[in-house]
């Protein structure tokens, strides 16, 4: 029996990787998107959620529903897509996940009280990432953002 020539077992090895690590993407994504979920950041994050109608077509890409938080004013979901122009688009993956472990924006604003970053504070960074992964997928509708303004 004839063995396998190395460039055809550097070639299954490749292979063999890469599909590990699609598989291993591909399963950060659907856990990310299981602890968007439960973590309820549809809820506050996509448009039609409150109406008993959510645009998951567009999730996180911004709610259509303010909250009047005492001391702070109204407080709308944002656009937590990748989009540049009206997401985090211009927000590293570390400065996302400081944002919502923390509860501290990159300008060093605090966020709403009604981000619930203290509990989010205990993800662990596999979970962070995770999460992140699953967010640097969503849609943006631009025809559908909200213009959120920012507490002072």
């Amino acid at each position: 029996m004839r063995s396998p020539s190395l460039p055809a077992i550097a070639a299954a090895a490749a292979f063999l990787g890469a599909t590990a690590a699609a598989s291993a993407a591909g399963s950060q994504v659907e856990r990310g998107k299981y602890l968007v979920s439960i973590a309820g950041c549809n809820d506050c994050h996509t448009r039609g959620y409150f109406f008993g109608k959510p645009d998951f077509a567009h999730a996180l890409s911004g709610s259509d529903v303010g909250f009047a938080v005492p001391g702070v004013g109204a407080v709308v979901g944002r656009n937590l897509t990748p989009d540049k122009e009206t997401g985090l688009g211009d927000w590293t993956a570390e400065q996302i996940i400081t944002a919502f472990t923390t509860g501290v924006r990159p300008d060093g604003r605090k966020l709403s009280p009604i981000m619930p970053y203290m509990e989010l504070a205990n993800l662990s960074n596999d979970d962070a990432q995770a999460s992140l992964a699953h967010g640097a997928l969503a849609d943006f509708n631009r025809g559908s953002q909200t213009t959120t303004p920012s507490p002072r």
